[in-house]
C-alpha cells in the first residue's frame, strides 16, 4: 500500500499522515504480545482493545508484573504487538518501519521516566532542546524558555541537574517531553523519586497541561493518589483488564488496587527481560 506523508513542522522530516480517521489519541485494537517461543511462549498482551480520548488524562494501575510497561511500550510504539492493530495519533503503527517509528516518536510523543534521564553537563535549556536538535531542529532559545516558563522553571535554564531540586529536575523532564507538542505524553512513574510534596506539585502540573492545554496524557503508576489525578483508572491484572474507574479519588483507587489479586494458575507468568506482561480486555471486550 502506498504511503501517504506529511512535512513536520518546522524541519525537514517526513512523517506518515493518519492513515486512519480516529478521535482517540491512541487505540488499542485486540493486541497480542507474545514473547519466546513454542514452550518458552510467554503471553503478555492477549486481546487488548484500548481507546484513549484526546485531551485526556488516564492512569494504568496493576500489581507488580500486570503489564502496565508493556502497555507504555506497545502504545508508544516502544516495542511491536506480535498481533493486532495500534493507532498513535491516527497512525497505523503496523505500517511504520523502524525509521519512520523514530520519527513519529521525536515529533508526536513525549516521555517521562521515573529516573529523569537528564544529561548532567548540559544546563535545562540545553536538555530541554535535545529533542529539537535530535529531530534536525535549531531549536529558538525563546521556545525553549517559554516551555521552561510554562513548567515553573523561568530563570532556572542555566542550572545544571545537579544545581536542581528533585522536582525541578522532573519539571525540566517534563518540559523536555513537552517542546515537541507530542500528541501523546506517555509517564512512567513520574513521581516515583520524589517525595509527597514535591511528586503532587508535579502531578497537579501534568493536571494543568491537560486542563489548560488539553494534552492527552497516559501515566503508569502504583500510587493511588498520583491516579487520583486522572480523569480515568484503567486496572490490569495477569495481563488481563480488571475494570476501570472513573473521576478517581485516593481512596477508592486503593480499595480496588487492594482487591486485585493474579490467578493461582497464572503465578507463572511472568514477562522476560524486565518487561511486564499486559493487557486490557480479553476477548475483545472494550475500554472506554
Amino acid at each position: 500500500m502506498e504511503k501517504l506523508e506529511q512535512r513536520a513542522r518546522g524541519g525537514d522530516e517526513v512523517l506518515p499522515a493518519p492513515s486512519a480517521p480516529d478521535s482517540s489519541a491512541v487505540a488499542l485494537r485486540d493486541v497480542r504480545k507474545v514473547y519466546g517461543r513454542r514452550a518458552a511462549a510467554v503471553t503478555a498482551l492477549d486481546g487488548v482493545t484500548l481507546d484513549i480520548d484526546r485531551g485526556t488524562f488516564v492512569a494504568v494501575m496493576g500489581p507488580s508484573g500486570s503489564g502496565k510497561s508493556t502497555l507504555l511500550q506497545c502504545a508508544a510504539g516502544l516495542d511491536r504487538p506480535s498481533a493486532g492493530e495500534v493507532f498513535l495519533d491516527g497512525v497505523d503503527l503496523r505500517r511504520l518501519s523502524e525509521n519512520e517509528l523514530t520519527m513519529l516518536r521525536r515529533e508526536r510523543i513525549g516521555f517521562v521516566f521515573q529516573s529523569f534521564n537528564l544529561v548532567p553537563a548540559l544546563s535545562a535549556e540545553l536538555n530541554v532542546a535535545l529533542p529539537l536538535r535530535l529531530a534536525g531542529r535549531r531549536p529558538r532559545r525563546r521556545e525553549v524558555r517559554d516551555v521552561l516558563a510554562a513548567v515553573g522553571l523561568a530563570g532556572r535554564g542555566r542550572h545544571r541537574p545537579a544545581e536542581l531540586s528533585g522536582g525541578q529536575q522532573q519539571r525540566v523532564a517534563i518540559a523536555r517531553a513537552l517542546v515537541t507538542r507530542p500528541a501523546v505524553l506517555f509517564a512512567d512513574e513520574p513521581t516515583g523519586a520524589l517525595d509527597t510534596r514535591t511528586g503532587r506539585d508535579v502531578l497537579t502540573l501534568l493536571r494543568e497541561l491537560v486542563d489548560v492545554d488539553g494534552q492527552t496524557i497516559v501515566m503508569v503508576t502504583h500510587d493511588p493518589v498520583a491516579a487520583s489525578y486522572a480523569d480515568r483508572v484503567a486496572f490490569l491484572v495477569d495481563g488481563r483488564a480488571a475494570g476501570e474507574l472513573l473521576d478517581p479519588d485516593p481512596a477508592t483507587v486503593a480499595a480496588r488496587l487492594a482487591g486485585l489479586e493474579p490467578d493461582r494458575h497464572e503465578a507463572d507468568r511472568h514477562e522476560p527481560d524486565g518487561h511486564e506482561p499486559v493487557g486490557l480486555e480479553p476477548g475483545g471486550e472494550k475500554l472506554r
